[in-house]
């Protein structure tokens, strides 16, 4: 390669609507509004981990208060396509696009209420751990059952 010459990552594009087989309603609040006017960025890593865990939660593969294994992330990214605001409705998309032995990959979607590309699309890992110990953890059959719905 030449020196001269530099290779661009591909740029991340809007994921569609049919691209998530799981949503969940997140409504937006005053406070999530910054002096731009629009949600802050920090806000979409929250709504990230709200579809999720509700989404485990509801499943009964979670349970933060009592539970022998948690999810701790270990990465996290996200692409900005479109502004949200306040008042809106979110609606969160949910897939999983890898599952290991102690770790999980989730891709999360937020699209505008009823729009078909979303407005952002990110992902983050959880490593999954025992409580106690913190350290990696194989993932509980019930955490596996949940995820297969999640998966396209």
């Amino acid at each position: 390669m030449n020196a001269n010459t530099t290779t661009r990552p591909a740029r991340a594009e809007p994921q569609l609507r049919s691209s998530y087989p799981v949503f969940r309603e997140i409504s937006t609040r005053w406070s999530d509004n910054d002096v731009y006017g629009h949600v802050n960025n920090v806000v979409y890593y929250s709504w990230f981990d709200t579809a999720v865990n509700a989404y485990l939660i509801e499943q009964g593969a979670l349970d933060i208060h009592a539970g022998s294994t948690i999810g701790l992330v270990i990465e996290t990214q996200c692409n900005y396509f479109a502004p949200l605001a306040f008042p809106q409705t979110v609606e969160a998309g949910i897939r999983v696009a890898h599952i290991g032995s102690s770790s999980v990959r989730y891709e999360v979607g937020l699209f505008a209420k009823g729009e078909a590309k979303s407005a952002a699309a990110g992902h983050f890992v959880h490593v999954y751990v025992d409580r106690e110990s913190r350290r990696p953890a194989a993932l509980p059959q019930a955490l596996r059952n949940a995820l297969g719905s999640l998966q396209n």
